[in-house]
């Protein structure tokens, strides 16, 4: 009998390390915990050799990503290359470097057993391909996620302890503040040239009532959402706005003040640069636009107050309906209050629209010759005007407030300056934003002496409502429904005093002068 010589062959095992860091500190170090564990895997592999293990020259490397979820690059890359076929075994350090979530580390193993693809804890001790290996990883991951599941449990407690105490937690800085690194825990300061965007944002919000016009009316200053730089030296933000960070910015009660945790507000420790009362305002008209589709122009059937009457016993927006009977519209002003709880939630719950309409046009077109109208619209005027001199104050604190921090900050670098040269690059910048606010304040200082020049006087009333009829009578129904826009602020009509009050904007006055030289100048 001839001996057969029997050719044993071993069969070549590619393996993959995977490695996995949460944060990226230290990841720019010669020798980072990602090489750490690359070191331990390959030395590993190199143990294997006998049974055919050779390593993939392929990086699989995801530093500063959680093990929360799967969304990994370097995972993602991994996972293509199995099922590519280029890969037989992959290696980790630790188990959760794979995956600190059960469900994800389940659909994982679920492609890994598909490709017949092994794996291999380093520090653990064990391997797929048996029964107990798969035991021993089950009970890890689980362990993995349950310290998971803690480490989350204790930050956002922590996140909620500050909020309460009215800190502000990180994320993304908002349009008119900036965030003060100087101290341990990183504070809200008022940006004052932002700060004066953001509260014009809001007038224009109450004066043109929905946020498809203040979209287009921001979009014509070219002003931008809030633009800052990351430690890393990356320049975030800086887009234009749109009508949901419109809305986002509108909704923000950090601009008051406040830090919100869930559904509670706490005081907070930065500076409000927003008047509460006017929040509160355009609170209310989004909650009306949002009952009313946000539409303030007039329907086929009408409605030249929409947006503008308000019930004044509920003090809730009326909106404008219309029924039909025989062929014959009928058209009222119904109030909010009444649509969502019932008519007999409020004692006067409709108005007829024409009635209420005329009443209104006659007391706009008999100003020129009223004596106490004209007194009212003066009285306004000069409320008006001194809510702006008190935002044109405001402004110019809190743009002085900022030329002595950035001052202060600048004498402080210089003395600490030795060529370094990210302080350089940090004390031009400040320069800059100095001659910004500079240029800023005296803008301020021309616009406050400007105000003081625009007190309206009767005589100025009169000539602007001095041929109105003619005026009114050459608009269409969304002329005139857009010029009662810019004269009257809010409508309130008391049916139980049978009065109506109106409230007007001053700068609407100006306004329908213009539009008076105009139809002269045609």
């Amino acid at each position: 009998m001839n001996k057969r010589e029997i050719a044993t062959t071993v069969q070549t095992i590619r393996c993959a390390i995977y490695t996995r860091k949460s944060t990226e500190e230290g990841l720019d170090q010669e020798f980072n915990s990602l090489d750490a564990q690359r070191q331990s895997a390959e030395a590993f592999i190199a143990s294997q050799q006998h049974e055919g293990w050779v390593i993939n020259p392929e990086m699989y490397d995801d530093g500063g990503f959680s093990g929360g979820n799967i969304e990994r690059p370097a995972l993602k890359r991994l996972m293509e290359d199995i099922e590519a076929g280029k890969i037989d075994c992959v290696v980790v350090y630790k188990v959760d470097r794979l995956s600190r979530s059960l469900l994800d580390f389940t659909k994982v193993m679920e492609t890994f057993d598909k490709y017949g693809v092994s794996f291999v804890s380093v520090t653990q001790q064990f391997n797929t391909t048996h029964s107990m290996g798969r035991l021993t990883l089950n009970i890890l991951l689980s362990f993995a996620q349950f310290e998971r599941e803690i480490i989350g449990e204790r930050i956002r407690d922590k996140i909620a302890g500050q909020r309460r105490r009215g800190q502000w937690c990180g994320g993304y800085p908002v349009l008119g503040y900036d965030v003060d690194r100087s101290e341990r825990t990183p504070k809200l300061v008022v940006n004052a040239e932002e700060a004066t965007k953001v509260r014009r944002i809001f007038l224009l919000y109450l004066e043109l009532q929905s946020l498809t016009p203040v979209s287009d009316a921001v979009a014509e200053r070219k002003w931008m959402n809030k633009l800052w730089t990351t430690k890393k030296g990356l320049a975030k933000g800086g887009r234009p706005f749109d009508k949901c960070s419109i809305h986002a910015l509108l909704t923000n009660p950090i601009y008051i003040g406040k830090i919100k945790h869930k559904e509670q507000l706490f005081n907070g420790r930065h500076e409000a640069i927003v008047d509460e009362a006017i929040f509160d305002q355009v609170q209310m008209q989004l909650r009306a636009n949002n009952l009313t589709r946000g539409s303030r122009l007039p329907s086929k059937y009408g409605g030249l107050l929409k947006g503008l009457i308000r019930c004044p016993q509920c003090n809730v927006a009326m909106v404008h309906t219309s029924t039909k009977k025989k062929s014959i519209a009928y058209r009222y002003y119904t109030c909010v209050r009444a649509i969502k709880r019932g008519r007999n939630s409020c004692e006067h719950p409709s108005l007829p629209a024409g009635e209420i309409e005329e009443a209104v046009v006659d007391q706009v077109r008999a100003i020129a010759g009223d004596d106490g109208l004209r007194d009212e619209i003066i009285r306004q005027a000069d409320e008006a005007s001194r809510r702006r001199k008190e935002e044109f104050e405001t402004q110019r604190m809190q743009l002085t407030r900022q030329l002595a921090r950035d001052h202060g900050e600048v004498r402080n670098l210089v003395l600490l300056e030795h060529g370094n040269s990210s302080t350089t690059a940090r004390i031009a910048d400040l320069q800059q934003r100095i001659e910004s606010a500079e240029r800023s304040l005296a803008g301020v200082h021309r616009q406050i002496a400007e105000a003081e020049k625009q007190d309206m006087s009767a005589d100025f009333i009169t000539e602007a409502f001095s041929d109105f009829d003619r005026v009114w009578d050459a608009l269409n129904m969304r002329e005139k429904a857009q010029l009662l826009g810019l004269l009257v602020a809010k409508v309130e009509f008391d049916q139980t005093e049978s009065t109506i009050e109106i409230s007007f904007h001053s700068s609407g006055i100006a306004s329908l002068e213009a539009l008076q030289q105009e139809e002269v100048t045609a």
